[in-house]
Formats: C-alpha cells, structure tokens, sequence
C-alpha cells in the first residue's frame, strides 16, 4: 500500500509542535496582557455566511471547501472556514454576551483548495479582533500588539507596512466607474497589483497626480500623506475623511516611535476591508496582515458596530524561529540494576517529573537522553548519574542526594508551554 499524506496537507513533527507551541505561547501572552479574550470557532461554517455579504474576492470564493451537509436532510451547502475574521463576527452576532467593545483572539487554521496541492491548503493563524471601536489609535494598538508578539518571539526586522483600502476606493469613487469596473480594480489591488491603479486613465491631471504620488509613496512621515491633502481636497473631496484617518494613523505611530513604511498594493486580502490595512513583513516574507472592516458586521445584520483586526501566519513563523526543542534533549533516563525493578524506576521518574526534569524509564531502545539515573540492584549499593557521552559518573546515595546533583550540574528542565 503506498500510503501518502493528502495533497496540501502537511505533519507536524515533535519538533515543529515546540516551535508551534512557542508561537502560541508569546502570542496568548501578549493578548492577555493586552486585555484580549480567548476564543474559537467551528471549522464548518454555512456558505452563504462568506457570500451573502460579498465578503470574499472572487479569488478566494472560488478555492473554498464546500460540500453539502445532508443533516435532517436539509442540504445546506458548508465549507470548511476559508477565514477566521467573518466566523469571529458570527460569533459575536449569535453569542449570549455583547459587550460595547470586544477583544477577541484564537489561535486556529483556515482551508484553501489549491489544484496541484503545491501548496498549503491548510494554514494556522494567531487572529485578534478587535470590535466597537473607529478610532484610529484602535488601529495603532493592533499594529503595535502584532509587533509585540513578533519581538517575544525575538524576530528582528520586522517591516510594518502600511496602506488604505478607504483612501482608494474614494479615489476609484473620483474616476466615475462602473460598480464592476472599480470591483475588479479593487481586486487586483488585494492581490498586492499597485499597478491596476496607475493603468487607470485619470479624468482630470490633478488626480492623475494625486494617484501617482500615492502608488509611489514609500514614506515613513505624516508630511508625505499631508502633500496629498492639497490636491485631494478640490480633485476628489470625498477622499479627504480617509486620508485624514491615514495621517492619525501614522502620526500615532510616529508618537509610538514605530517604524512604518506606506505601501499602498499591503492591502492584500479581503474586500471587507475599509479603511487602514497592514502588513508585518520579514523580508521578502509576509507573516502577518491585518486591517479595518466597519461594514462586514452591519453586512452580516448586526448593526453599526466598527471592527479592525490581524491575523500573524504560523508556518513562516515557524520557518524563521530559530529554537531548540525540548524533549529527548533533556530527558533523564531511568533503568535498573535489577532487571525487573520496574516500580522503582517509575516512581523515581515521577519524583525527577515533581520537581520540574524532563524524565522517563529504559524501555529497553531508547537512545536519546541528556542524563541517565541507574538505581541500584540491593540496598546500600550507589545510584549512578551519568552524561550520553559517558564523560561524567557521578555516585550518589539517595534520591535527595539525585536532585541536589542535577541541580548542581544544571540539568535542564522543561519550561511551561
């Protein structure tokens, strides 16, 4: 039988679930510390709760997992979450608690259907949501936690970048398109193509200008935005309450001292973005992206409720974590000179276990161990603590006299997940 994983699909070994776990960790960390609240959602959702609202790119709907689920023969098409964002507002509509402002994380993964199986169809998230809030400093505090997490994690040149989905759907506003048109050029600006907008042909000079400056603009300042305003302000007035939101934004994170870099094609993702949207960047690597969607909540039914959010990517993360694992590495082995001894040998491991040391009995094959604990055969006879290599022998006469000699040499315990 030639037995292969599904396509797309991948195994986490113990060394990817530390890493995995690590990751988990520092972000739960940071979210609490944050004053966020944990939370989950089913893997199936209902189809039309990510098509009734238009909430999808055309892009994604069409690489959903959707099959019908014949429960009391209702036939109701499902689909395996292809997003987290729209569950999470789901949630908050159907939940027995709704409170005026909601700071809300999961940690869980999200189906995509790929062909060629190439790649991921399977991806882990660190999410937060943040819901009840326009201001732009609840923009700032999503940027500022998701960079939090990245520095626990100890990663080092993380970009932030930035962009306004707000400031360019009234730009798209200001060329008189039809609605299909400025669709599809919305589009192709979520799938990261800045190009789709400077291929425009603008109808007056002044917002040819105004656009070109804005795809070029990769500015770390306020002022670049402020040289906007001018032209903006009689070319396409309708432009000016996002770009003044922009500008907050950025001068909020100038304030912060947060280094930014204003992009305008880092809006890649979702059509119910509406104002400001980001990117944490590691090089050529984007491993997290987030932004405002005040119109996916009213779109669902559940009134005028703003809501801003990001999501950082756990299999890049894990690429670039650069940990050892815990485990084997330290285990403290423990066998016998007494062949059938087997009580002993478990209750010494539970004792090395009490007081915080990886530790496990010989089962006749292991062979990747920090340190082994051979308890004698008879009474009066000595325990012997020896390194893997064979380098170090220590005799020792008690189990207390065990413990004082681990801590002693500095054998390594496990350390909370």
């Amino acid at each position: 039988m030639d037995l292969q994983r599904c396509k797309g699909m991948r195994d986490w070994l113990p060394a990817d679930m530390y890493k995995f776990r690590q990751i988990e960790s520092a972000f739960r960390q940071s979210c609490l510390k944050w004053g966020y609240q944990e939370i989950r959602t089913p893997t199936l959702e209902y189809l039309y709760l990510f098509t009734a609202a238009g909430t999808l790119t055309p892009q994604m709907l069409s690489r959903v997992y959707s099959f019908l689920d014949w429960d009391g023969w209702s036939g109701e098409r499902v689909v395996l979450r292809p997003d987290s964002t729209i569950p999470a507002a789901r949630l908050l509509l159907t939940g027995k608690q709704r409170q005026e402002l909601s700071r809300l994380f999961y940690v869980q993964s999200v189906f995509s259907f790929e062909e060629t199986g190439k790649e991921a169809r399977e991806r882990w998230q660190c999410g937060v949501e943040l819901m009840g809030s326009d201001e732009p400093a609840a923009d700032v505090e999503l940027m500022l936690l998701g960079l939090d997490v990245l520095h626990a994690l100890d990663f080092r040149g993380v970009e932030l970048k930035l962009s306004h989905l707000g400031l360019v759907r009234a730009l798209l506003d200001g060329f008189g398109l039809k609605t299909e048109q400025k669709t599809e050029i919305l589009d192709r600006v979520l799938e990261g193509n800045g190009k789709a907008l400077t291929d425009l042909k603008p109808p007056t000079p002044q917002i040819g200008r105004a656009l070109s400056l804005l795809v070029e603009l990769k500015g770390d300042a306020p002022g670049f935005l402020k040289n906007l305003q001018a032209i903006l302000s009689t070319s396409i007035p309708g432009a000016i309450p996002s770009l003044n939101n922009f500008i907050k934004i950025t001068e909020f994170l100038s304030f912060a001292g947060c280094p930014y870099q204003i992009d305008i094609a880092a809006g890649k993702g979702f059509e119910y973005y509406t104002g400001a949207v980001f990117q944490f960047c590691l090089g050529n690597e984007v491993i997290g992206a987030g932004g405002r969607y005040n119109e996916l909540i009213p779109l669902l039914g559940g009134g005028n409720v703003p809501a801003s959010g990001f999501a950082l990517y756990i299999e890049p993360l894990m690429a670039g974590l650069d940990i050892t694992p815990e485990g084997t590495e330290q285990l403290i082995l423990i066998t016998s000179g007494a062949k059938d001894d087997w009580n002993s040998r478990f209750a010494l491991a539970e004792e090395l276990r009490a007081a915080g040391y990886v530790s496990g009995v010989d089962l006749g094959s292991q062979t990747h161990f920090h340190w082994q604990v051979s308890i004698p055969a008879s009474p009066g006879l000595p325990f012997i603590l020896t390194d893997s290599k064979g380098t170090r022998r220590l005799q020792l006469n008690s189990v207390p006299e065990v413990l004082k000699a681990l801590e002693e040499i500095g054998a390594g315990k496990i350390s909370p997940a």
